[in-house]
């Protein structure tokens, strides 16, 4: 049966593979990640600036969202409901969002009317909506949000995690920004974000659907040679806390919302990625039947969910998870966190736990690549993690092929996951 889950796969890698090839701009060679999907006749596409994320937001927090948010205004001569009548017309979908460590624009429409959609990402890239009412409408939008967010107890919980994993660093600091930092954004400072982030230099393009690679190529140079080039930034890469600490916010709620983080030292190029996928899988990322969810819930009835995983990124890699329990029970269940943690670190996991991890991750792995945007978002971050595109396959055949000793060494290997920090939403 694994034997003709690869056969498959293999297969579905020569039809519907994406491949990597390279636009020229000038003096630059841009990265160019394509597929070909001629069932539906639609195209995709997604510019993705590197190292342009809320990592880079300064002492502006909410810089980069809402740098996002103002090119999702339209053009300065259109405005923002002319801008959108021509998406809406023509069933264009255009728009721009952030993350950690990079900027993304996608632009999505039928084959007949991609073009128009170039033309008008050109306009957007060249003109952006830079008026002081647009920003006025922005700022009292993510004001709003944030007001909000202040009586969402996960947020809290998961944000004064990361303040504790990550103080004096940028992840420290929300990426919706706080009142403070949101007020003193002003036009220029976005402006400024524009320039030095959203430039060829720092560009990649992920463009997929109903198109030949020549068509991809064309479009792609449309929409790069409207870019400026500057100096590219440098990622930081930042470490996280090994002093366990603990972190109490007092609320009008009936539930604790326990988050929990460690470091855990395992890079994103790490050759030993596909061991933590599995590990973790067993650890607390598997649902019913991994370690969290069997100890917490099944056993002792703390918490209707439990969860752990990794976090591996080029700009941090830690361990974290949450569960949200009765008041009684929080010391009770933060205690157990504790114990079933060590417990997986000083033991390891045993053979059935492996067969069975084995089976879902290998089994449910076609459920991954069944769309378009799936196999593209993969090519996109094997190819920005460092690796050859197809690495994914290339790790399932080693998953495939992974024996117990060789798990078990990897997760005792890992002690730092040990050293937990708590950040608890709990009744006043």
């Amino acid at each position: 049966m694994k034997k003709i889950l690869f056969v498959i796969l293999l297969i579905e890698g020569v039809i519907l593979g994406s491949n990597l090839s390279k636009v020229k701009i000038n003096h630059h060679e841009v990265p160019l990640i394509y597929e070909a999907d001629h069932n539906l006749p639609i195209v995709t596409m997604q510019l993705v600036f590197q190292n342009s994320g809320m990592l880079f937001d300064g002492n502006r927090s909410g810089l980069a969202r809402l740098s996002a948010k103002l090119l999702n205004e339209g053009t300065k001569k259109l405005g923002a409901v002319g801008f959108a009548t021509i998406l809406d017309d023509n069933a264009i979908h255009l728009s721009a969002n952030t993350g950690r460590e990079t900027f993304v624009i996608e632009l999505s429409a039928l084959k007949e009317k991609f073009s128009e959609g170039i033309k008008l990402l050109r306009s957007l890239l060249q003109d952006p909506n830079y008026t002081p009412d647009t920003l006025k409408k922005l700022k009292l939008l993510t004001l709003a949000q944030i007001d909000r967010k202040m009586s969402d107890f996960d947020y809290i919980a998961n944000r004064n995690l990361y303040k504790i994993l990550y103080a004096n660093t940028p992840l420290a600091y929300p990426s919706i920004g706080t009142k403070e930092s949101i007020e003193q954004i002003s036009l220029d400072d976005i402006q400024a974000f524009h320039n030095k982030h959203l430039i060829v230099d720092e560009a990649i393009v992920v463009i997929g659907g109903d198109l030949d690679k020549k068509e991809a190529q064309l479009y792609s140079k449309e929409v790069l040679e409207v870019l400026k080039s500057a100096k590219p930034f440098q990622l930081c890469h930042c470490n996280p806390t090994d002093t366990p600490q603990t972190k109490e916010v007092k609320k009008e709620t009936k539930q604790a919302y326990v988050y929990f983080g460690a470091p855990y030292y395992v890079d994103v190029n790490s050759s030993d990625r596909y061991i933590s996928r599995v590990a973790m899988f067993i650890l607390g990322s598997g649902g019913f039947g991994s370690r969290m969810m069997e100890e917490i819930r099944v056993k002792n009835g703390l918490a209707y969910s439990a969860y752990s995983r990794a976090a591996i990124t080029k700009s941090h890699s830690n361990f974290f998870g949450y569960l949200q329990t009765k008041i009684s029970s929080q010391e009770k269940a933060i205690k157990l966190v504790k114990e079933v943690i060590a417990k997986f670190v000083k033991e390891g996991v045993t053979q059935d736990e492996l067969d069975q991890a084995k089976r879902f991750l290998l089994g449910s792995e076609p459920l991954r690549n069944e769309t378009l945007s799936q196999r593209l978002n993969r090519a996109f971050h094997e190819y920005y993690e460092g690796f050859e595109l197809g690495h994914s396959k290339e790790m399932l055949k080693r998953i495939e092929k992974l024996d117990l000793k060789t798990l078990n060494h990897f997760i005792k290997s890992h002690p730092e996951i040990n050293r937990l920090s708590f950040s608890i939403v709990t009744k006043k």
